[in-house]
């Protein structure tokens, strides 16, 4: 599968230096493609628009609105970071540039776990299409089975290297496309059942209290849609002048994927037949039956075939960014079990081990899932803690070293909106993170209230642990916290 290891190039080398293995095969569009399927605006949408329609009524919608102009501010700052450090790996090289090594081993270390916990989501989220499609009943069994398959075949098609991946990316931006556009003009032109008005109607999710606690809580799916352009960056070292393609990659995934997603969710949301009988449980599954009432057996499979491709190709994306942070990582000395996972496979030029590593935990995950009564919910859930929580990491990095003097001077810069977009961006995060851990259910036992926000902690503390007992962090000669004047810059240890 892999070579025998090389000898430890120079970590965290940026591309077009000795040390990258990594070979420029990924062209602009796939490189926005990549990020494009990864946020990818079916899966999340056909995922948790029956959660976010049982939680929030139709008005769920404008939470794409709010996410979206949030996670636009985040792009903004990880486009300015990723055009002048361009380093695989993504947001562990750049919080090790603009901080330090515990700084950036604990940010790998959240995001890490984040990414195989959404693999996961992701495959398990297709589950029920899957069944669909062949034609068997949709179990708690089969849709973890499902997720097992799925996995599976997007790691093999990892293996054959950057031009397979680039190839799938785009397949799937297509399947995307399909599956967003496409089929949403054909439910608006022969299935519409209500006015733009209906996006204004809460259906009495409410209650007796106020609608904001009920859009909060519905927002879910906005938080989930909206991550996924900084796996542009991840792939840093395999593209052409990452300086300009990447900032400008980002931004194109955030609102072209939004305007996707916000219109998949639209086009829905008209054509559901009854908002009631959804919120009160009596139809589980409304996508689905949308689908079915609209183009009868065969149409609903013929779609279900296009959002597999669409599933296929974000886990695919996802293992990817695992992959090659999973190597940044260990290039970096930052890991146990380094050695092997920093060799590379150079015949197709992928870190074989390391994305080994990005199907099998993903599989662990799935098949504990069983022992979880809202496995989906809770998966999805603590996937967008981690994210955003690693995300944040970096915004907060990027401005405290902007506070100690660091300027941008990379390809791409925010120029004097630097420093106001990224207490922005760092505002914005925190409150998704509060909202995300928020706990809702007060008639379940305080444990399953707070599963979010315990899972979260059991990474955090089991990092802090590992960190400081085996003093990975510590090794290595990447540079760190170098992103602040020396003459200003705090201990790099």
């Amino acid at each position: 599968m892999t070579s025998p290891t090389p000898p430890a190039p120079a970590a965290g080398t940026p591309s077009g230096e000795p040390g990258s293995e990594f070979r420029k095969d990924m062209g602009p569009w796939a490189n926005f493609a990549l990020g494009f399927t990864y946020l990818s605006p079916v899966v999340s949408t056909y995922t948790l628009f029956g959660i976010a329609i049982v939680d929030g009524g139709p008005p769920m919608i404008w939470a794409f609105v709010l996410a979206g102009c949030g996670q636009f501010l985040v792009a903004l700052i990880f486009g300015e970071i990723v055009a002048q450090y361009p380093i695989a790996g993504g947001v562990y090289p750049w919080a090790r540039r603009l901080w330090g090594k515990r700084w950036a081993w604990m940010t790998g270390w959240v995001y890490m776990w984040a990414l195989l916990v959404t693999i996961t989501s992701v495959a398990y989220g297709a589950g029920p299409y899957i069944a669909i499609l062949f034609g068997f009943d949709a179990t708690v069994h089969t849709t973890v089975l499902c997720t097992a398959v799925l996995i599976v075949v997007a790691i093999l098609i990892n293996y054959m290297g950057t031009k397979a991946l680039s190839l799938a990316a785009i397949i799937g931006f297509g399947g995307e496309l399909i599956g967003a556009l496409v089929v949403g003009i054909y439910l608006l032109a022969t299935h519409r059942h209500h006015g733009i008005g209906v996006i204004f109607d809460t259906y009495g999710t409410e209650g007796d209290g106020s609608y904001l606690p009920a859009f909060l809580a519905a927002a879910i799916i906005g938080f989930y849609q909206y991550y996924g352009f900084e796996a542009c960056g991840d792939t840093a070292e395999e593209v052409a002048h990452p300086g300009r393609v990447i900032p400008r990659a980002m931004r194109r995934t955030i609102y072209i994927g939004g305007a996707a997603a916000t219109f998949t969710c639209m086009s829905l949301l008209l054509s559901v037949t009854d908002f009631d009988a959804i919120i009160s449980g009596e139809v589980a599954d409304p996508v689905v039956d949308v689908l079915y009432d609209a183009m009868g057996e065969t149409g609903a499979r013929m779609v279900m075939a296009v959002v597999l491709i669409s599933f296929l190709s974000c886990t695919i994306s996802l293992q990817a960014a695992a992959g090659r942070l999973i190597y940044s990582y260990a290039r970096d000395e930052m890991i146990a079990g380094h050695r092997l996972l920093r060799r590379f496979a150079h015949a197709r030029a992928v870190p074989g081990y390391a994305l080994f590593v990005s199907a099998a935990v993903p599989l662990l995950i799935a098949f504990a899932s069983l022992f979880s009564e809202d496995a989906l919910t809770n998966i999805v859930s603590f996937a967008i803690l981690g994210i955003y929580g690693s995300f944040q990491m970096v915004v907060l990095a990027a401005l405290r070293a902007r506070l100690k003097g660091w300027r941008p001077a990379g390809e791409f810069t925010l120029g004097r909106w630097g420093l106001p977009v990224n207490i922005g961006a760092l505002a914005y995060g925190i409150f998704a993170i509060i909202n995300i851990c928020w706990a809702r259910s007060p008639e379940k036992p305080w444990y399953e209230n707070w599963i979010v926000l315990l899972c979260g902690a059991v990474v955090v503390g089991t990092g802090v642990l590992y960190m400081f007992t085996t003093h990975h962090y510590g090794r290595g000669g990447a540079a760190a916290g170098d992103a602040v004047p020396k003459d200003e810059a705090v201990s790099k240890n």
